[in-house]
């Protein structure tokens, strides 16, 4: 079918004094960057827009998080760790910014491997066909080894390495992030899927000690879920599945118990967002009078970014 040309000639306009407009140079500009500007300087040179906003957003809710003795709490995938933020995210716990980390397995496992070795994320795809992925013989012995130790004396999954790290003196234990929160006396949990880790596949491996060693810091994490209403914030950084739901479960629990968790700030940090994180740290739990965002950039810039920006301001 054939169609001749539309005739715009009817079409109406209007002036445009009198659109609303998303953007305006009195509020959202951007200022000038000039050399040797401070941290908080550069950040407030930031345009009033999108990723700038939500950015300077997080870091004063954590800011006012601990004037007002709220928590905040950082859940992270092994990646973080992998990108060599350890001394970073240590001088957020060393000045009482961060109050409780997460880990999954993955992360649990990088960090100590760098405590013991200085070093680690082996080349997965050359030896995976060789059958040697996964299988350097310390890291399964000497976690699994910690992990049964620790359960015995009733301690969790994060606290049960961070313990053996410091106890053994292992020569990288500074850069442990592990060791650091044992050490400080904060909450390290380490949140477990039997069969996604490297120490699951060793002989030394048991079950029963994986999962009472993570059943441990799954009771742990809730109380400190608990404590988040009123202020506190949760920082989700680059854990697409895992943490996300542990943290889903950890906030349904604490409100069938009666703790009031309301009024908080959620952020996810990663280099794409995934729909869990955004449902189950961003929107879900932030659906009443709460806020969530989401920062979208490399860990190892975005990272040590805002804790510039927390330190900063603190």
């Amino acid at each position: 079918m054939k169609h001749a040309p539309l005739d715009f000639s009817g079409v109406q306009t209007y002036p445009i004094k009198e659109r609303k407009n998303k953007m305006t140079v009195e509020k959202d500009l951007a200022a000038p960057v000039t050399p040797g500007m401070s941290v908080s300087q550069l950040l407030a040179a930031m345009p009033a827009q999108l990723g700038a906003q939500s950015l300077n957003a997080v870091i004063d809710a954590v800011v006012v998080a601990r004037q007002k003795g709220k928590p905040v709490v950082v859940a992270m995938g092994g990646h973080v760790i992998k990108c060599g933020l350890q001394p970073v995210l240590k001088s957020l716990i060393e000045a009482d910014i961060i109050t409780a980390v997460a880990l999954n397995g993955s992360g649990s496992i990088h960090d100590y491997e760098i405590a013991l070795i200085g070093a680690t994320s082996e080349d997965v795809g050359a030896v995976l066909h060789a059958g040697t992925f996964g299988m350097a013989e310390e890291t399964g012995a000497h976690i699994n080894a910690a992990l049964k130790k620790g359960v015995a004396e009733g301690r969790g999954h994060g606290e049960s390495i961070g313990r053996a790290i410091l106890d053994n003196e292992l020569p990288y234990r500074e850069h442990s992030l592990l060791a650091t929160c044992v050490a400080k006396g904060i909450p390290i949990t380490v949140h477990v899927a039997v069969g996604t880790d490297i120490t699951h596949q060793h002989p030394t491996a048991d079950g029963a000690v994986i999962g009472a060693a993570s059943y441990t810091d799954f009771r742990t994490f809730t109380s400190v879920v608990s404590q988040l209403g009123d202020g506190g914030v949760y920082l989700n950084v680059g854990s697409a599945v895992l943490l996300p739901e542990v943290f889903l479960k950890a906030l349904s629990i604490a409100q069938n118990l009666g703790h009031h968790v309301d009024h908080f700030t959620t952020a996810n940090f990663d280099m794409q967002q995934h729909y869990r994180p955004l449902q189950n740290v961003v929107k879900r739990p932030t659906s009443g009078k709460s806020h969530g965002y989401t920062l979208t950039g490399h860990h190892e810039i975005m990272i040590p970014l805002l804790a510039a920006g927390i330190l900063s301001k603190i």
